[in-house]
């Protein structure tokens, strides 16, 4: 399988000339010929033209700045998910080897299987209160190894892992496999339940990229922006390389935007006072449901949940529609790689008093599928 590589013609974007008679389009809309913007507003003459390939300059010095790195590190992208598959895509080839750990986000597994990667699963279990097993995953580790996936917190269970742990991991990265990349994944680092925010582990290898995105804290998912940071030069330019080969840039509208969200510090510190309500809202109800447990998530707006006790395989499942028919939803944990008896609870989206309502109706649900 071949992968993107340079190509000049990304110039074309990435500088702006006076004199520009290469260009194969017509002139850029300005954002005040569609809506009614005031001439004093920047978005007003925001042209809707092509952005820059690595993302619009002032975004990557704002993203830099809190990741503590230089803006030629940060990519930005089509999403969190688009940074995850450039990637996987540049790293691993057909039968290439990568590490996973389970539960996992799924769309994950699914960009490592489309590639064609041999994939070796790290599993973790709602007994083990969804703690990596270090040992198990370096065991896995070959000098064949391209790319090992880590998310903290994780998804589905809002876990983190510690930062001196996945440091450890890149050091012992380096000396069993130097050709392969550790991903972390840090979408719900900065879903907190405070004011304090783990430090991100951006440039703290230069095997380590991170990943992330607007989507889960700051209440923008539609707004498809994400990023991937590396300190390693080479690496980001091959990042860069497949980010212009798939999308060529970002919409600059979202760029513009997401960059507005970022540099106001109050609406992040909103979300996680939000998300503090309502961790404490889920944990009560968890406290007060007899049929349930659950494994306390350090981050993010979501939490694993398992059944206490149960005769048929199919309990889960049963729990699942008897809160759809009420027109609930919980997430299935075996989409995450997770036993059938364990859901993914998501208790940040709803406003808390919607959360209450919510959780009461799954208490409903729960004593009308009981045990045959």
């Amino acid at each position: 399988m071949s992968r993107f590589g340079p190509l000049d013609i990304m110039s074309l974007t990435a500088e702006h000339v006076p004199h520009d008679l290469a260009e194969s389009l017509t002139p850029a809309l300005r954002l005040r010929e569609l809506l009614d913007v005031a001439d004093a507003d920047p978005l007003a003459q925001l042209e809707l033209g092509y952005g820059s390939p690595a993302g619009a300059p002032g975004l990557r010095a704002l993203l830099a700045q809190q990741h503590q790195v230089e803006a030629d590190d940060v990519v930005v992208t089509a999403g969190g998910m688009h940074a995850l598959f450039l990637l996987v895509f540049q790293t691993c080839s057909p039968g290439g080897h990568a590490i996973v750990t389970q539960p996992m986000f799924p769309l994950v597994r699914g960009a490592l299987d489309a590639v064609g990667a041999k994939v070796s699963v790290s599993q973790q279990s709602f007994d083990g209160r969804y703690e990596l097993d270090v040992a198990d995953l370096q065991s896995r580790l070959t000098r064949l190894t391209r790319l090992v996936y880590l998310a903290t917190p994780q998804n589905p269970s809002g876990v983190a892992i510690p930062a001196a742990t996945i440091e450890t991991l890149a050091q012992t990265m380096l000396g069993v496999c130097p050709d392969a990349v550790l991903v972390v994944d840090e979408t719900y680092r900065t879903a907190s339940f405070g004011t304090v925010i783990p430090p991100s582990l951006a440039g703290c290898a230069r095997n380590v990229v991170v990943t992330s995105s607007l989507s889960k804290l700051h209440g923008a998912a539609g707004l498809r922006v994400g990023w991937a940071i590396t300190t390693n030069k080479p690496l980001r330019d091959r990042i860069l390389h497949a980010k212009y080969g798939t999308t060529i840039s970002c919409s600059v509208l979202d760029e513009t935007l997401a960059q507005r969200i970022l540099a106001e510090p109050a609406i992040a510190q909103g979300q996680r006072n939000h998300l503090a309500g309502n961790r404490a809202i889920a944990a009560n109800w968890i406290a007060s449901e007899p049929q349930v447990e659950w494994v306390a998530p350090d981050g993010g707006g979501l939490c694993c949940v398992r059944l206490k006790s149960h005769k048929s395989e199919d309990a889960g499942q049963r729990l699942r529609l008897a809160f759809r028919a009420a027109g609930g939803r919980v997430a299935n944990g075996e989409w995450f790689g997770d036993t059938t008896d364990v859901f993914r609870l998501g208790f940040g989206y709803l406003e808390p008093e919607d959360l209450t309502t919510a959780l009461d109706a799954l208490s409903d649900a729960l004593n009308a599928s009981p045990d045959p």
